[in-house]
């Protein structure tokens, strides 16, 4: 199955579980890139990043218990659980932190636009706030995913489709 038809099939998958949730959540990483139409040679993963109030719900809907986040030396959330039922691996997380400058910060997108994909609307941040999360994440991996969302790669719309 190629990337976009897998992340399309994924959000498929975990859009009941989202319909849970009462407060504004996000798409990040690789499938936001793609669900602002950029080409991507993988997509590995969906991240969900969730508002911690409503965990519970989705998680419940999903089969998995609400677990404490884990950490590495960039990243951590509060809350952390990875949901293996669909095409892709789905990582939904909340209260999620970028260590920088020496200290912890919460990321919380201010943006949210809605992306129609098959039957299913999901939300991502817009793009220039996108491109600025990946900026202060700085691994290559986020580098290229820059580069993917800048105006001359830019792919034509998908209209409907991830």
């Amino acid at each position: 199955m190629n990337a976009l038809l897998a992340l399309e099939s994924t959000l498929a998958a975990i859009q009941p579980a989202l319909t849970a949730a009462q407060h504004p959540w996000w798409i990040l990483g690789s499938a936001a890139v793609a669900l602002h139409g950029a080409e991507l040679d993988e997509i590995r993963d969906v991240d969900v990043l969730l508002d911690p109030r409503d965990c519970a719900a989705v998680f419940e809907r999903l089969g998995i218990a609400v677990r404490s986040g884990q950490g590495d030396g960039q990243f951590r959330s509060e809350v952390f659980q990875r949901w293996d039922q669909a095409s892709l691996p789905v990582e939904l997380f909340a209260g999620f932190k970028l260590f920088e400058q020496g200290a912890w910060h919460e990321l919380l997108p201010e943006s949210r636009m809605a992306v129609l994909v098959g039957e299913v609307t999901v939300y991502v941040p817009e793009r220039a706030e996108l491109i600025a999360m990946l900026q202060r994440f700085g691994r290559p991996k986020d580098l290229l995913r820059i580069a993917a969302l800048s105006p001359s790669a830019q792919s034509p719309s998908r209209s409907g489709t991830a």
